[in-house]
């Protein structure tokens, strides 16, 4: 969960602005230190963002090299002391390390009984002492590291230097992504590729148990095992600026502004509207094994696994094939029934979520056809499945994900409206679905028109603790959503629950200071959500209703009501969740909080 961020060049640099600017761009990965080194300057840490670092930094943090790095605390607290980089005993070698090192107490054993002395709580300095002990018999830098590496168990991405070889950086991945820039005369290294845009669109992706030895004029890519890698670079048409807040005060609220965009985006060129079909160029390598498929099994985590759930019902109720929806971080250490009839779909924004990957390579042993509905272009997931789908939304950097949502939803209609056509849903009824997903973006747009109303109601709310967020069928995960946002913003208890589900226990929270916001909008089952409404109302409990436009009795059981347009059923979820959003956006407004980055929260989970 981590950033990691370096550099070497022959051009003369200011290092330490080039590696503190690369850190700010991986800041929505989450951090609570930070620290950068370079060979000629040494080394500089601090706790919390990468500006208390440069307040800290010396003037003349000059270098032709450096590496750098934001800490998500795993193994430690989150103190200067345990901030990478991390050295050897002599100062010499040091790293910078994304993952856990499952086996580092048994190598801190080992390393503690040949003279090492250690300087902090983490996993991470032990990969240094490694190195420095295999120096003792092999004075080739990258060599050396990479006999360290091979001692390693866990999950790593790793980039280190060596005092004596200060243009060279070596790096590794194991189960944590690494890129590799590469620019005129100069190379880069990054957990992902926005901080390597400022310099180059050029990169480079290592697979897992893969090195690089990195120079200002070369990288060379082997296995672990030593055996050389042949692997052309890849050019990344978004560029930096889009990354950028774009005058909103935060990412957050530029990235709901985008979803009517990520919505139109995940669309484009993919609906043909006549024939009620859409066309999935990433899934017509396995266009016929599809075809075959008994049951799908979708894999996601947090958000995404909403977005699933909704998939779910789309899928089985338009497609008829059987489908469960299933937690990555719990799949992994099932047994899951599966065979070559079976799909197994990871969804996933980053496409680095290591439970979901690790779900998908074990649907993958078990000889299931496995497929990925990813955002980032070259994600592990992306690489790693037969075939996919990817959602086009561009780059999300609020770690409260808003667009990647409605595009995973939308992808998931798509690819409902694939598998349908596969298998005898009438050119009518596609025609119905491919309208209105075509109608969806200028239906979201004309929710932004109210979003003067969502702010009112949202500050109206804004000292209430608790919150209950019900919904039914497609807007099950609605619920889920809703309560989900509103917690990792704003830090108060929120709950979601299928509406029918009060009765077993949620009814007994509910008085006249515990607000239920109800998703209800004029779908098939608005008359048992109304019922739910009501009961609520009797016990005193403020209501916040999501409704359709035209519904008027609403207002007569919901104390405030939020409009959406009309759409179909299947649909509802994309245009519902967009008031909530924006809702959970203003109330963490109210309270001061930083909602691009929410406290013990990263936006990529890289690590168990």
């Amino acid at each position: 969960m981590c950033g990691i961020f370096g550099f070497t060049t022959e051009n003369a640099k200011n290092a330490g602005e080039v590696l503190i600017d690369g850190l700010s761009s991986l800041e929505y990965r989450g951090y609570d230190s930070a620290g950068i080194f370079t060979p000629e300057s040494g080394a500089v840490k601090a706790v919390g963002p990468a500006s208390h670092l440069k307040r800290k930094m010396p003037a003349g943090f000059f270098g032709r090299s450096g590496i750098a790095h934001l800490r998500w605390a795993t193994h430690g607290e989150p103190t200067e002391e345990n901030a990478h980089p991390h050295t050897d005993c002599e100062g010499e070698v040091w790293l910078v390390h994304n993952g856990i090192v499952e086996n580092f107490k048994e190598l801190k054993t080992k390393l503690a009984a040949a003279g090492h002395t250690f300087a902090s709580q983490t996993d991470t300095e032990i990969i240094a002492h490694l190195v420095e002990e295999h120096l003792k018999t092999e004075p080739d830098f990258a060599k050396a590291a990479i006999a360290a590496i091979n001692e390693i168990r866990g999950t790593y991405g790793i980039a280190m230097q060596y005092r004596a070889d200060p243009s060279k950086i070596v790096v590794a991945r194991m189960g944590s992504p690494v890129v590799i820039g590469i620019g005129e005369h100069e190379r880069f290294v990054a957990s992902d590729p926005s901080p390597i845009l400022r310099h180059t669109r050029d990169v480079v992706y290592l697979e897992d148990g893969e090195v690089a030895i990195l120079t200002p004029e070369s990288h060379e890519i082997y296995k672990l095992h030593g055996a050389p890698v042949e692997r052309a670079a890849e050019r990344i048409e978004w560029d930096a600026a889009a990354a950028q807040r774009g005058g909103y005060e935060h990412f957050m609220l530029k990235e709901i502004m985008e979803e009517a965009d990520a919505v139109r985006n995940t669309s484009l060129g993919r609906l043909i509207e006549k024939e009620g079909m859409v066309k999935l160029g990433g899934l017509e390598s396995v266009e016929e094994k599809l075809k075959q498929v008994k049951r799908i099994i979708l894999v996601a985590c947090g958000t995404a696994s909403y977005a699933a759930l909704a998939g779910e019902y789309m899928i089985e109720e338009h497609a008829r094939i059987p489908v469960e929806v299933d937690i990555a971080s719990e799949f992994r250490y099932r047994t899951p029934v599966i065979n070559d009839d079976t799909a197994v779909v990871a969804v996933s924004q980053s496409g680095e979520t290591l439970d979901t990957l690790e779900a998908i390579r074990e649907g993958k042993r078990r000889g299931a056809l496995t497929l990925g509905i990813v955002n980032a272009v070259g994600s592990t997931i992306a690489r790693e499945t037969d075939a996919g789908v990817y959602l086009h939304a561009g780059p999300e950097i609020s770690v409260a994900s808003t667009k990647a949502y409605v595009s995973q939803l939308t992808a998931l209609a798509l690819f409902t409206l694939f598998l349908g056509r596969q298998r005898g849903v009438s050119i009518e009824e596609g025609r119905v679905i491919a309208e209105a997903l075509k109608a969806l973006p200028e239906r979201i747009e004309e929710i932004y028109k109210r979003t003067k109303d969502i702010q009112r109601i949202a500050k109206k709310y804004a000292d209430a603790r608790d919150f209950l967020f019900i919904g039914r069928k497609y807007n099950l995960a609605t619920a889920f959503e809703g309560a989900l946002k509103l917690k990792e913003t704003s830090y108060v208890h929120a709950e979601g629950c299928g509406a029918g589900e009060m009765k077993h226990g949620h009814l007994a929270m509910i008085d006249e200071h515990f607000p239920t916001v109800a998703i209800a909008p004029s779908d098939s089952v608005y008359e048992k959500t109304a019922s739910n409404i009501q009961e609520i109302r009797t016990r005193k409990g403020p209501v916040i209703a999501i409704a359709t436009d035209g519904n008027e009795e609403i207002k007569e059981l919901a104390n405030d009501v939020m409009y959406i347009p009309k759409t179909i059923d299947m649909l509802t979820p994309i245009l519902a969740v967009v008031p909530l959003h924006l809702f959970a956006y203003y109330f963490a407004r109210q309270k001061g909080i930083n909602v691009d980055r929410p406290r013990n929260l990263a936006k990529s989970v890289t690590v168990e």
